[in-house]
């Protein structure tokens, strides 16, 4: 298997710093061999990817959205909780938090940019269960926000 690094960098990321909690929360919590990862926003180094689906955005700009979500996940992975992305044995599950009018219905579209994204990174080991939904907003503005249970 191609390293996982090398894949990100054929999706076109790096993987970035670990961005630092906006609120009273630790970015990675660990039990055994399950790492639960903390809402995650679209967000890169030029900033939060803000937005409403629907309104201010379309699906292949939440995807995109999602993706950084997912790149964000993995950074969390590896610089927070000291876990090489090789190690990682199965994403479990993603919770995806979509900003989005209440006549928007493709959350699930929305969510699929992570899940190829991770996919595509892991292979086998990045198929996962999955929960995807609309909210009326999020933190900071973001357009989506996604959370991770990962086994390692």
């Amino acid at each position: 298997m191609t390293d996982p690094i090398e894949k990100l960098r054929q999706y076109g990321y790096e993987l970035p710093a670990p961005k630092a909690p906006v609120a009273s929360y630790i970015p990675v919590s660990r039990t055994g061999n399950l790492l639960y990862v903390s809402g995650q926003i679209s967000s890169d180094a030029n900033g939060v990817v803000q937005g409403r689906l629907g309104d201010t955005m379309n699906v292949v700009q939440g995807g995109n959205a999602a993706e950084l979500c997912a790149v964000n996940i993995l950074a969390q992975v590896v610089h927070m909780a000291g876990v090489p992305l090789s190690e990682i044995k199965q994403i479990v599950k993603l919770t995806v938090l979509v900003a989005s009018t209440p006549e928007f219905t493709e959350q699930h579209l929305v969510a699929n940019g992570a899940s190829n994204l991770l996919v595509g990174i892991l292979g086998d080991k990045g198929k996962h269960a999955r929960a995807a939904f609309g909210v009326t907003s999020l933190p900071l503005g973001a357009a989506v926000e996604i959370d991770a249970v990962i086994e390692v």
